[in-house]
């Protein structure tokens, strides 16, 4: 069977400057990596047909600063959380809607220059946008005496204390360690020294991580990602563009995405998430296996994120995560599965799972510079979303 993002490729992409509070405005930041991945494609502002966005700059004012005619059309795919935009713009150029399509991820922290208005998450509607589904009452059973619209105002959790108790549970059920979760973090803290836009660069020890301060048993601070203000853009383009590209096209495979999928703990296998739908869903789109797969760059807003997605696709199994990243030498640039290349958001910078996919993209083009893996991939994995929204894709060589 064939699925219609075996017709799309990743034709450009592009970064902007990443740092905690630059000052600078999310619009420049976003034309600014915009026009990066436009160049890197070997195009101009008049080829791109659509642009697509998960946030935070308005698309109307991207598409008036690079000139570019806002189009009128739908896209149809809906369940692959913060990388829905990415999806539908492979089913686009798969329909013949579009031939290029700029999609972008733009994010400053608080405090930082605010000047944008917030952004819907796509240019346009879904042509089948997904039904809003029940909400168990997630943040009710938390605090069971707040006035609910009190609490969605004001009184929010975080996401820190949802995950936390998966992580919890994670080690009541299979005996994962604090220090397995450190492993995590000290490979991706060693990775962001070699990347010269990671926010954190700076050597990191396993006593260094185990003495940072308390934020939601048990994660501590190091196992939180690092707020950061910048763009990246990548432009996706229909297959037949590949031979055209001034630098190596990357090829997609297969995608999976999950919406929903019981919420952030009223399933009956929690602590899983919808990250064991979504990875279900993609291999079934694919003959490749996850023992045929290079570098994985996978969602790291909290380590336990990273473990639960290396047991949803498959590179370990249930339970099995803390073991696979101790000692952190098969998850290194030079191991059996190099994982979060970049520095992941837990050393290089929170960007909500676009940073991955431009990593994903470099490894595969060998221009990744000195985190560039050992040995040149041929398919990678990018994964993003944690708790009930989750999205992955393949990724392979052209």
């Amino acid at each position: 069977m064939s699925y219609f993002e075996k017709d799309a490729i990743i034709s450009g992409l592009g970064i902007s400057r990443i740092g905690r509070r630059l000052g600078v405005p999310g619009l420049e930041l976003t034309t600014d990596a915009a026009r990066a991945a436009i160049a890197d494609a070997g195009l101009t502002t008049d080829d791109i047909d659509a642009i697509l966005t998960f946030g935070d700059t308005p698309p109307e004012e991207v598409s008036q600063a690079l000139g570019i005619r806002m189009p009128e059309q739908t896209f149809g795919f809906g369940t692959g959380g913060v990388l829905t935009p990415v999806m539908s713009a492979f089913h686009s150029v798969s329909q013949r809607r579009a031939r290029h399509v700029l999609v972008y991820r733009t994010v400053q922290m608080l405090g930082g220059a605010m000047t944008d208005a917030p952004a819907s998450p796509m240019l346009n509607p879904l042509a089948n946008p997904p039904v809003e589904p029940r909400r168990p009452g997630t943040r009710r059973k938390l605090a069971p005496f707040a006035d609910i619209e009190e609490l969605l105002s004001a009184h929010s959790y975080s996401a820190a204390n949802w995950l936390a108790m998966h992580a919890q549970r994670h080690m009541a059920l299979y005996g994962t360690t604090k220090e397995h979760l450190g492993w995590l973090a000290l490979n991706s803290r060693r990775n962001a020294a070699l990347n010269p836009r990671a926010a954190f660069r700076e050597p990191m020890t396993m006593d260094d991580y185990l003495s940072a301060r308390p934020i939601s048993t048990p994660f501590g601070l190091f196992d939180c990602d690092v707020p950061v203000d910048g763009s990246v853009a990548l432009v996706v383009s229909h297959a037949d563009f590949a031979v055209d590209c001034p630098n190596p096209a990357v090829k997609v495979e297969a995608i999976g995405g999950a919406y929903g999928s019981g919420g952030w703990f009223h399933r009956d296998d929690f602590p899983k998430m919808a990250s064991s739908e979504a990875a279900a869903e993609m291999w079934s789109r694919t003959d490749l296996k996850p023992t045929d797969v290079d570098v994985a760059e996978l969602y790291d807003g909290f380590t336990y994120l990273t473990f639960a997605w290396l047991e949803a696709l498959g590179f370990c199994g249930d339970g099995e995560s803390g073991p696979f990243v101790e000692g952190a030498t098969r998850i290194a640039l030079d191991g059996s599965l190099p994982l979060n290349t970049y520095g992941g958001q837990l050393s290089a910078g929170r960007m909500h799972g676009y940073w991955l996919l431009h990593e994903a993209c470099l490894q595969l083009r060998g221009q990744a510079g000195q985190r560039q893996v050992s040995r040149r991939p041929e398919v990678a994995v990018a994964a993003a979303g944690g708790g009930p929204i989750a999205g992955c894709m393949v990724l392979t060589a052209f």
